[in-house]
């Protein structure tokens, strides 16, 4: 299983982004589907959430300015972030809670795409 994120980018205040990150491989369903960041020299952080019902959920610092949604048919989740502030710079991460199959059982396993740099900078 791998997951692609692409969209990052040098954005100035204000400005807006789209994110987006699919899952290919043998699959047997996705359930939750996610964002990550990491700021230059801090810890990465839960950014939102979105589960295979499309309940979301998201870090307090982003509500209102970030919208997370999903494709469950290209097996796709993206982020669009707006009103973007030099607070939000970081490398962000999608993740996902995957059904596969291992040695002949189903089982769930988390995988993590590669990162996309946003950067907010005038």
């Amino acid at each position: 299983v791998q997951l692609q994120a692409s969209g990052g980018g040098l954005v100035q205040p204000g400005g807006s982004l789209t994110l987006s990150c699919a899952a290919s491989g043998i699959i047997v369903s996705i359930n939750d589907m996610g964002w990550y960041r990491q700021p230059p020299g801090k810890q990465r952080e839960l950014v939102a959430v979105i589960d295979s019902t499309g309940f979301t959920d998201y870090a307090d610092s982003v509500k209102d300015r970030f919208t997370i949604s999903r494709d469950s048919a290209k097996r796709t989740v993206y982020l669009y972030v707006n009103s973007l502030k030099p607070e939000d710079t970081a490398t962000y991460y999608c993740n996902a809670n995957v059904r596969v199959v291992v040695g002949g059982s189903l089982t769930q396993q988390g995988y993590w795409g590669q990162g996309t740099q946003v950067t907010v900078s005038s």
